[in-house]
């Protein structure tokens, strides 16, 4: 079984934002965390209307910054300054399958498929920074094209110190089942990723060869995921508490106003499976006001507003 820097929260986009990263830091303070998927052009560009631009990490522990884009030299500058900003190291998106990333700006999934431009960029951000770098990608383009070993070996070969691979190739996007295959003699490690949610799952991965596994979606709604899988906590008694503190964490750094909306779905994650969940998740998604949501909340868990 993998210890407590062997298990990650994956980056999600539009999900592991700062506010749920100190989240998953109340139960499991430790785990190696990613942040979204930062686009290297708005990074360098400084475009305001993007808040993690401009995010420290020197309060964050083990966070690893995920930058993407498909030019070599901003992809360097980008790398840079997140180093500046406190990374503990940085990824390189090769995997992210839709198509705004994999193939109208070239980056993401489509580096699968062009080497020489995935080995350019690794070059790069590996010689632009002193922080280790790492790479996360899928099995292939698609099941004609799971070249993701040779890929490996380019990386490693570029300096790269740790790869995370989805078991699932960019034509399946997430559909069917991840399928990871068993490592031999990889010369970097790599960490297992893809329909990871249990114990077993875990050791699973650990028994095909991975040097460490990475949750995804299964800590949406869950993320004290990381805490139980380490045995350091277990499932919070009251999850109504742990709704109100991620909502004030949102509010705190998006604004009341912004903050509504985005929270929607996370009520939706955190409250699913429960009794009467389909009616409260009707309920929140017609609230425009943060006092309200926060009533809304405490009723349907039963706490009091104490966070």
């Amino acid at each position: 079984m993998f210890n407590v820097n062997q298990i990650f929260a994956a980056p999600l986009a539009g999900i592991t934002d700062k506010p749920f990263r100190r989240i998953v830091r109340m139960f499991s303070p430790n785990t190696p965390m990613y942040t979204e998927m930062i686009s290297c052009h708005s990074l360098v560009g400084a475009h305001k209307n993007c808040l993690r631009n401009f995010d420290r990490y020197d309060d964050e522990g083990n966070i690893g910054t995920q930058i993407f884009g498909a030019n070599a030299q901003l992809m360097a500058d980008a790398a840079r300054i997140l180093q500046d900003a406190g990374a503990t190291w940085i990824d390189i998106n090769m995997g992210c399958p839709v198509p705004k990333v994999a193939t109208r700006s070239g980056a993401g999934a489509n580096l699968m498929r062009d080497h020489k431009l995935a080995e350019k960029i690794m070059r790069a951000v590996v010689r632009a920074v002193q922080i280790p770098v790492s790479i996360k990608t899928r099995l292939g383009w698609d099941d004609a094209n799971r070249d993701w070993a040779d890929l490996i070996r380019i990386a490693a070969d570029c300096g790269v110190r740790f790869a995370a691979l989805h078991g699932r190739t960019r034509a399946q996007l997430y559909t069917g089942v991840s399928d990871l295959p068993r490592l031999v003699n990889s010369p970097i490690p790599i960490i297992g990723n893809g329909d990871i949610k249990t114990s077993a799952d875990v050791r699973r991965v650990a028994d095909l060869g991975y040097s460490g596994a990475m949750i995804g979606r299964a800590m949406l709604g869950r993320p004290w995921i990381f805490g139980v899988l380490n045995g350091i906590c277990g499932v919070p008694e009251n999850v109504g508490v742990v709704v109100l503190r991620h909502l004030q964490y949102m509010v705190e750094y998006y604004g009341e106003k912004n903050t509504v909306p985005m929270f929607r779905k996370h009520a939706a994650w955190y409250s699913a499976g429960m009794p009467n969940s389909a009616e409260f998740r009707i309920r929140v998604n017609g609230i425009t006001d943060a006092g309200e949501l926060v009533d809304e909340i405490c009723k349907f868990w039963g706490c009091e507003v104490k966070v």
